[in-house]
């Protein structure tokens, strides 16, 4: 075995023998068995600590709250369940996404080349590193700010809004948190792709005046419609885009 995980005896080689088809359907049946439990317990589990689940993100509305300006509240009978459900799905689908990876993997790595399960391996733990930086940037400084945003707003139409649904304000957040989440994933997969060989630094480097604009077009779509939130997550993806080109190239290099 290499010393370093870079240099592969032969990174073309597979170590899955031939097997029966029925072989690979069984082992296909066990693995969704095994993603769909560890989803439904993850699942169970957001659900039971969703007051503290809910709490958490209430609290980039505490500012106003303790102004006086707005008041998130349920107005249903209803209102809990449903604030329990989502926060069960959504927090459970995100604790189950490491359990299903690994299960998947387990039926597929056998099939992958060396150079597929080292690439795959290193997307799965810095991706989650990844996701946790977004959903941490989202909800300490994004997050706050379009709460805030949207009562200016309410102001300046005059059309104060002191009491919030709770569902609404789940809603909301929890779509900006794992939007930042999810495209702090983007350079991450192009990286992954470029130590494929799939693309190389030159074409990372021709594109980087249109992943500029990517990056700026999806701050202004994803964040609220004022200057410095788009820059808050425009410059973080230029940033991880070129880390992105400069890994690739010092990969090429280092082959």
């Amino acid at each position: 075995m290499s010393k370093f995980p870079l240099q592969l005896n032969n990174p073309d080689e597979v170590n899955d023998p031939p097997r029966p088809f029925f072989e690979h359907i069984v082992a296909l049946r066990t693995c969704l068995v095994h993603a769909a439990l560890s989803w439904i317990v993850c699942c169970t589990l957001a659900g039971v600590f969703s007051p503290q689940v809910l709490d958490w993100l209430k609290s980039p509305a505490s500012a106003l709250e303790e102004a006086g300006r707005l008041q998130i509240q349920g107005l249903d009978l209803m209102s809990g369940f449903t604030a329990i459900i989502s926060i069960a799905l959504w927090g459970g689908t995100a604790l189950a996404f490491p359990f299903v990876m690994y299960f998947a993997l387990r039926f597929i790595f056998p099939a992958l080349t060396k150079r597929e399960k080292v690439a795959i391996l290193f997307y799965l733990f810095a991706g989650a590193a990844c996701f946790a930086v977004g959903v941490w940037f989202s909800y300490t400084r994004i997050t706050p700010r379009a709460v805030a945003f949207f009562d200016f707003v309410n102001q300046w139409v005059h059309l104060p809004v002191s009491v919030v649904r709770i569902e609404g304000y789940i809603s909301v957040v929890l779509k900006l948190i794992i939007a930042f989440g999810m495209v702090f994933q983007i350079p991450l997969v192009l990286f992954v792709l470029g130590w494929l060989g799939i693309i190389s630094s030159d074409s990372l480097r021709k594109f980087r005046r249109f992943a500029i604009v990517i990056a700026f077009t999806l701050g202004m779509v994803l964040t609220p419609p004022d200057p410095m939130s788009q820059i808050l997550m425009a410059v973080p993806l230029c940033l991880l885009y070129e880390a992105c080109i400069w890994g690739v190239w010092l990969k090429e290099r280092f082959k």
